[in-house]
């Protein structure tokens, strides 16, 4: 086969194996539409950039887009609707009319769908790893409307937000607005379709948080750093998610808690998130002992306990040779799932949890209550990242939430193999 190499930041390339193409036999099929119709043979991820007024994101997007280029990857942004609706006639007078707020949300969501395909085709059919770059998604229509609205717009449409949010992205990376904690930068001066106010600002971007929340992969990044240091993050984050080197020294902090908690005791300012999870490991095909993969399920779980869409996924993980951990991840079908699943390691027991997911004051949070095996083992997995240049800091603090009942942080080696997943799913330890 065809191998290309992804270079990263460190001395070890990412390398990916790309099947040989076949030659074809008939004028009828061009090498473009072979490489469309072989979806899944060639790395490609799709991300969504959000966030509330200026946050920074139009400067992300093409740090980003520079950052992987030079690296290899084939990159296109699918630009915002909103703002490209607004730049070519669109105005404010439109909303003068009652109701024209969701029929005008209807279509942005039908031109974003159709943009983000058309270039995520265009994508595929080039045959080279490559990433789909979304500045914003159709879950953002949620900020701007009623819950009644929206609830009928998905309605009528046919969709959830399993739909929506869940199944078209790899990750959702929402950057906060400068209204919010770094307010001496907020400006509206180089975005002509934004008119907020910074208190309106906030609220948009909370409303926008609250939207996404609940995807598996779903980053915040506040105003903690400077703005040269949110950028980096963010980059740093990418890295990751594409299975390059990154700066971020760590990707969790993990607690074990006392006892299993009941959302329904939450405060009502906390939005919270359900999903039945299946967690299988598959038979290890790397020479190299210390890598493994695995297949997981996740489905939602609504508010009146029924289950709405599923979301299948692949993660490879792997040591380069600095000993630095990569993970590739890859949303597939449910056929995919099937067919990887008659490779599940019998060694280890197919892992079952019920997962919640929230954000408290801006910080992303999922609760792992295990079902099977160690039937009532409960953790709470916080997403705060540091970035570092190679030496290790002190350790990243976390505000947790007084509503949970905490027993300790778990630490070191130790504590890893003991309470990690991996560990946990062996049946004879």
């Amino acid at each position: 086969g065809i191998v290309i190499e992804v270079k990263g930041e460190s001395s070890s390339p990412v390398v990916f194996k790309l099947p040989m193409k076949r030659k074809i036999m008939t004028d009828s099929i061009s090498p473009a539409e072979t490489n469309l119709q072989a979806k899944g043979k060639v790395p490609f991820f799709k991300f969504v950039l959000t966030g509330g007024p200026c946050a920074g994101k139009t400067t992300a997007l093409a740090r980003i887009y520079s950052y992987l280029r030079e690296r290899g990857f084939e990159v296109i942004t699918c630009p915002e609707c909103f703002t490209i609706l607004a730049s070519n006639g669109l105005s404010l007078d439109f909303f003068g009319v009652d109701g024209m707020d969701k029929i005008i949300q209807n279509g942005v969501i039908d031109i974003q769908i159709s943009m983000e395909q058309g270039l995520e085709n265009t994508l595929r059919a080039f045959g080279k790893p490559a990433v789909l770059l979304c500045d914003r998604g159709p879950m953002d229509g949620a900020a701007y409307l009623s819950e009644e609205k929206w609830d009928s717009i998905l309605q009528e449409r046919g969709v959830n937000v399993t739909d929506l949010r869940d199944k078209r992205y790899n990750a959702v990376l929402h950057m906060v607005t400068a209204a919010d904690g770094a307010e001496a930068f907020y400006t509206l001066e180089n975005n002509a379709a934004r008119s907020e106010d910074a208190a309106t600002a906030i609220g948009l971007d909370r409303k926008t948080q609250k939207a996404w929340s609940g995807h598996a992969h779903h980053y915040v990044f506040d105003n903690s750093t400077d703005f040269e240091g949110k950028l980096q993050r963010v980059v740093d984050r990418i890295s990751k998610l594409v299975g390059l080197p990154s700066n971020l020294s760590r990707k969790s902090a993990k607690f074990l808690m006392k006892s299993i908690p009941d959302p329904r005791s939450f405060p009502e300012d906390v939005d919270c998130h359900s999903f039945e999870v299946e967690k299988v490991y598959l038979v290890n095909q790397d020479p190299d002992e210390e890598a493994y993969s695995f297949i997981r399920k996740r489905t939602t779980i609504d508010k009146d306990g029924n289950l709405l869409g599923t979301v299948y996924q692949t993660t490879t993980v792997q040591r380069t040779a600095d000993g630095e951990t990569v993970e590739q991840k890859r949303i597939i079908t449910a056929r995919e799932y099937n067919a990887a699943y008659k490779s599940r390691d019998s060694s280890r027991h197919i892992i079952v949890q019920k997962r919640i997911s929230f954000l408290y004051k801006l910080q992303s949070f999922t609760i792992h209550q295990y079902e099977k095996p160690s039937k009532g083992l409960c953790f709470l997995h916080a997403q705060v990242e540091t970035s570092t240049d190679g030496a290790e800091q002190a350790e990243c603090k976390v505000e947790l939430p007084p509503f949970l009942d905490i027993e300790k942080r778990l630490k070191g080696t130790e504590d890893e193999q003991k309470f990690g997943a991996y560990r946990l799913s062996l049946i004879n330890k």
